[in-house]
């Protein structure tokens, strides 16, 4: 089952501030780039959660470019539910039936 992506990140607001934010941060992991390590970064995160603090949904100073590793690990619910979703999917098999042609009567 998808879950909805919520409209604002659909929003012009937020795919400028979105932008804003990956060039502020020079497309770099923060989180990695604190421990020292130099990742390329093309998402933006909400530190303090959208849901719990959508005042702070454009705020610069609550948002924070970070890698899909990362953002993993700031999100493990959803990395779980991604895999168990292609775990899913790997399971289901797919029957093709496959007939020759019939031989013509000469």
């Amino acid at each position: 089952m998808k879950k909805r992506v919520n409209p604002f990140y659909k929003s012009t607001a937020w795919k400028k501030c979105r932008a804003a934010i990956l060039t502020r941060d020079h497309y770099l992991c923060q989180p990695c780039l604190r421990k020292k390590k130099l990742t390329t970064a093309n998402t933006v995160h909400h530190i303090k959660p959208l849901a719990k603090a959508p005042d702070l949904a454009l705020d610069e100073d609550n948002l924070e470019s970070i890698c899909p590793t990362c953002h993993n690990q700031e999100h493990p619910e959803r990395a779980n539910r991604k895999k168990d979703e292609t775990k899913k999917e790997k399971r289901r098999a797919r029957v093709i039936k496959i007939e020759g042609n019939k031989p013509m009567d000469e």
